[in-house]
């Protein structure tokens, strides 16, 4: 039989389905890196109105996807080459150890392991992995598990076919983020931290050239820091996020003309002090697990990443340089994308550059 020929795509789609937004991206692979085409925001949520994360109803999505489709003149029957996520509780991705195994037996062993950290009945697991290195000495191997369910990405795959769209590759959310930041930069040995804040959560990731991968969700967002505001200053939902749009993290001193960090009670944390605490825990548990403490930076990414004070304030907190991040940095773009810096896209971004 003659070896089928691997087909290469000449462009791709990264799309981003958020809680509050959709992100697309439309990249053109060029022989050395991307050229940004295209790319676009909408949010799912009517301004001004408080969302309730158990009331989002998936059926919002389609018609937004159709009109950014539309606005973006891309014929959903034409893409040949797209690649969305899925992420929350029903995902989990972890770097692992084992002894090595021929092919036939990795997979079984591989399922027991991934049921430790997605406790779910079998039938409605589904299971990926790669195999990352053998260690020469000890034959073991490190292996990037990746793990979620089959109703996870039915749920998925019906928001795209709604819109009239093929389902093509899914990845988790964490790896696409990571993706944007490895692919797109000359990375430098060491680690780094990313945070893409979102309106619900914040995905955490650790990752270096020569380091273990870490990945996990902070259950505070973009929406927590509005409610910070709501509680502070007694207004409302409309009134706060236009605050916070305006001041961040800070609060307007009227009699000398000076700003403070916005706080609450004092039996009460922030959502910037919760998200720093609950780093702070991540990166001891990551330097006892992984023995590499070679911090070099925090990325700020997300619809969030930009608030300001919020990279001041966790650079105090972690002691450690905190920035947003560009994930638009090394793209050739045409004019009219030339300013272009939005962190938000960061995953939608990671997701049009992944490989094939």
């Amino acid at each position: 039989m003659a070896k089928k020929k691997k087909i290469r795509f000449k462009e791709s789609i990264g799309l981003d389905i958020g809680n509050h937004s959709i992100k697309m991206v439309h990249l053109k692979k060029l022989h050395h890196g991307y050229k940004l085409l295209n790319c676009e925001v909408r949010s799912t949520i009517p301004e001004g109105i408080e969302p309730i994360l158990s009331d989002l109803s998936p059926d919002r999505f389609a018609p937004i996807l159709s009109g950014m489709l539309k606005s973006m003149k891309l014929k959903p029957k034409k893409i040949k080459h797209i690649v969305s996520s899925i992420g929350g509780d029903n995902a989990s991705i972890k770097q692992i150890k084992t002894i090595f195994l021929p092919d036939d037996e990795l997979e079984s062993a591989l399922f027991f392991e991934a049921k430790k950290h997605l406790p779910i009945s079998g039938a409605e697991m589904l299971l990926d992995y790669q195999v990352l290195s053998v260690e020469e000495k000890t034959n073991n191997m490190n292996i990037l598990l990746a793990s979620s369910t089959k109703s996870l990405l039915q749920e998925h795959s019906n928001i795209l076919t709604s819109a009239g769209l093929t389902p093509g590759i899914v990845d988790l959310e964490s790896l696409a983020v990571a993706n944007s930041f490895m692919l797109n930069e000359n990375v430098e040995d060491g680690v780094y931290v990313i945070l893409n804040i979102g309106a619900f959560k914040t995905n955490m990731i650790i990752y270096g050239p020569k380091a273990k991968f870490f990945a996990r969700d902070i259950g505070w967002g973009g929406y927590n820091f509005t409610k910070d505001i709501m509680k502070q200053k007694n207004i409302s939902f409309e009134e706060a996020e236009n605050y916070k749009l305006e001041h961040g993290l800070k609060k307007a001193d009227a009699t000398d003309g000076k700003s403070s960090l916005i706080g609450l009670d004092i039996t009460e944390k922030s959502t910037a002090e919760h998200i720093a605490q609950e780093v702070k825990r991540s990166l001891r548990f990551y330097v006892k697990e992984a023995s590499n403490s070679d911090f070099r930076k925090i990325l700020l990414a997300g619809g969030s990443a930009k608030l300001i004070g919020l990279s001041e304030f966790l650079e105090e907190q972690l002691k450690l340089s905190t920035e947003v991040y560009n994930p638009f940095l090394d793209l050739d773009k045409s004019d009219k994308f030339s300013h272009e810096k939005d962190p938000q896209f960061a995953l939608a971004l990671g997701l049009a550059m992944r490989p094939e």
